[in-house]
């Protein structure tokens, strides 16, 4: 119960500071735009998904890899779903992210 009423108090206290923040910058004249969150390229949400896909992909991968690290070796089988699991899932981040400092030069 107090685990609750303490994330409640957080999120009121962080709202109203920011809405007393908001409101003394406007009655000081700063353009209300300001607030706005700029709006999203196409090129990042493309690469939201695309990194979402590689991730899944490679965590497909890793689970096979384990599959076949299980059937023709003696090792525990547990940590070696596991590891291959976060192995290729963390490879296949790395990957995308690669791929896209490559994708943002080619669109400079």
């Amino acid at each position: 119960m107090s685990f609750f009423l303490m994330v409640f108090a957080i999120i009121y206290v962080y709202y109203t500071t920011r809405n007393k923040e908001r409101m003394s910058m406007i009655e000081k004249g700063v353009d209300p735009r300001l607030f706005q969150s700029p709006p999203k390229s196409v090129g990042v949400s493309g690469y939201a998904t695309f990194k979402w896909g590689l991730f899944l992909i490679g965590l497909a991968v890793g689970l096979f890899i384990g599959v076949l690290f299980d059937q023709y070796s003696h090792l525990p089988e547990a940590p070696m779903y596991i590891s291959m699991i976060l192995v290729f899932g963390g490879l296949s981040l790395v990957v995308a992210y690669l791929l896209k400092g490559r994708l943002e030069k080619k669109h400079e």
